[in-house]
């Protein structure tokens, strides 16, 4: 096997070991994505089953017809909820859409919670019910294994390691399930995803379906991401970049289309986008303001700054 384009770290030294493994779990975390911004994350407690469950229903929901799918495409909702249908998002320097489809899977909070105006509701889909009720296990699983991963980071940076707990209980979190469909032309310039960063705090990527994930190295090469059998891939969003005052890397990365004689190979991946609640403050740390590296940014909540974005990836008008 050739050179790996990430490390790898073990959750469970993390979560089960004694100080001295945390210890190291945390500066090993906290070194990648200070160099790299990328790490594969094994024993990370989702379980295969649930993951294989949601794979084979989001693959059954991709592949019915376009007019039964737009069904759940619901206007005004910016993406945040049900189907995104193909060519309608794109990178924000570029002009042209992505070779791809979604569907999304968001916050659930109690009725009556004071977040429960920010938050619409789910749209659950009728063919095959187990897709959607997957999803919000799944939703779940990531939400936990995101939390465990920012105390670990919050320990990094000096924090409390309960640092990030209030922020992302009852978050703003997504659960995609993109579909790159078999490509059947020339695409017209455009890959099945251009090369991006992530808006959120982390991203949790289960191993897609077919390759072609490749992140750009402080060399400007592009590195091709191959996560063995069970591994997650997580990158730090612009969000947690933001918070640090670049000193934690939000990497660029994309997904390159296959070779022409794999054109007819469809990819499904799915990303969890870890976001705090919208009224998190994003103003740098002072512990990562130096004289080396002097105040990025200026303040902004988490909610502001993700409308920002949306607006320029095309999903919100």
């Amino acid at each position: 096997m050739g050179k790996r384009a990430i490390p790898v770290v073990d959750l469970s030294q993390f979560i089960h070991g004694d100080t001295p493994e945390r210890m190291a779990f945390v500066e090993a975390l906290g070194n990648t994505f200070h160099e790299i911004g990328f790490v594969g994350v094994k024993n990370h407690g989702i379980s295969d089953e649930l993951i294989e469950g949601f794979y084979r229903e989001a693959k059954a929901f991709f592949n019915q017809p376009a007019s039964l799918k737009r069904q759940y495409e619901i206007e005004g909702l910016a993406g945040q909820r049900g189907y995104t249908s193909f060519g309608k998002e794109h990178a924000k320097q570029s002009q042209v859409a992505d070779l791809k489809e979604f569907f999304q899977i968001g916050q659930e909070v109690p009725e009556g919670h004071r977040s429960a105006s920010d938050y619409p509701p789910n749209i659950h889909t009728r063919e095959n019910p187990a897709f959607t009720d997957l999803g919000g296990k799944l939703y779940r699983a990531f939400e936990k294994a995101g939390s465990h991963l920012l105390r670990a980071i919050a320990l990094h940076l000096k924090l409390p390691e309960d640092y990030f707990d209030a922020q992302i209980h009852h978050g703003n979190s997504i659960l995609r399930a993109i579909h790159y469909p078999p490509i059947t032309e020339e695409p017209n310039s455009a890959i099945r995803a251009e090369q991006h960063e992530d808006i959120n705090l982390i991203t949790l990527l289960v191993g897609a379906s077919a390759g072609g994930l490749q992140l750009l190295n402080m060399e400007g090469q592009w590195l091709d991401i191959v996560p063995e059998e069970g591994e997650l891939v997580i990158n730090v969003g612009d969000m947690l970049q933001r918070l640090t005052n670049n000193y934690l890397k939000s990497t660029t990365h994309r997904v390159v289309n296959p070779p022409r004689e794999e054109w007819h190979t469809p990819r499904l991946s799915i990303p969890f986008f870890l976001h705090p609640v919208s009224n998190m403050a994003l103003d740098c740390l002072p512990q990562c303001i130096t004289p080396g590296n002097p105040l990025a940014y200026g303040p902004i909540t988490a909610g502001v700054y993700l409308d920002e974005r949306l607006r320029e990836i095309g999903l919100k008008k």
